[in-house]
């Protein structure tokens, strides 16, 4: 079955994960993401990425994090993967952040370009610690290339977790919607960046996360040799 749904229209690609309760991210939406970009690049077209109502993402399949240390490894691995791709993609992503955001969900929208979410009771954060788990070292450096200074420490060590607003403070959302308004504000921005010029938009990308990619690919190939 399908988890992951793509619908273009005029160079806007609208990306959209469906995958149970917490929309989890296992190794099957990963690929679809993955399938789903392709087309989006090949379209030439700005990235709407949502969830569903109520649930952004809350984080990565556990029965795939449960199965074994090895399953777990390289479906994080994996998630590395798919944000160093995000980071570094031809055409704007803009994430519709329509509810929680837990774990793995706070990692895809710290991935786009700018982020908007909904208003309401929905908790967003990093909860590694929380339950248990050691942050990977990719993740790390993706919080501390993404996130305000002052709200990495409480996010990463702390695992506080955020109401909308203060996730606007932390550097996780751009800016917070009521949910009625969520779809129109993520079109409307998909609109103002169509007007960019992709060659320079790219170009720029890569320049300012230069130092935030190769730390990334560093924390990566240090994940993988701690593994073995």
């Amino acid at each position: 079955m399908t988890k992951v749904t793509l619908e273009l229209d005029q160079n806007i690609a609208y990306i959209t994960l469906q995958n149970g309760k917490v929309n989890a991210i296992s190794h099957q939406v990963i690929d679809e993401l993955n399938a789903a970009l392709d087309k989006a690049e090949q379209a030439k077209a700005v990235v709407v990425f949502t969830g569903q109502p109520g649930m952004f993402s809350g984080g990565f399949d556990l029965n795939t994090m449960h199965e074994s240390i090895e399953a777990a490894i390289a479906l994080v691995h994996k998630g590395s993967l798919l944000s160093r791709r995000m980071l570094s993609f031809p055409y704007p992503i803009i994430a519709a952040c329509n509810g929680h955001a837990i774990a793995k969900g706070v990692f895809l929208l710290l991935s786009c370009d700018y982020r908007i979410g909904c208003s309401g009771p929905f908790k967003i954060g990093l909860n590694e610690v929380a339950i248990g788990m050691t942050m990977h070292n990719a993740g790390v450096e993706i919080v501390r290339g993404r996130l305000a200074p002052n709200y990495f420490n409480r996010s990463v060590v702390n695992a506080e977790i955020y109401d909308p607003e203060t996730a606007v403070a932390a550097g996780i959302l751009d800016m917070v919607v009521e949910p009625e308004q969520l779809q129109a504000s993520a079109k409307k921005m998909a609109e103002h960046m169509k007007t960019l010029d992709m060659k320079a938009h790219y170009g720029t990308k890569l320049r300012v996360r230069a130092p935030l990619l190769k730390a990334i690919d560093a924390a990566i190939e240090i994940d993988l040799q701690a593994a073995q």
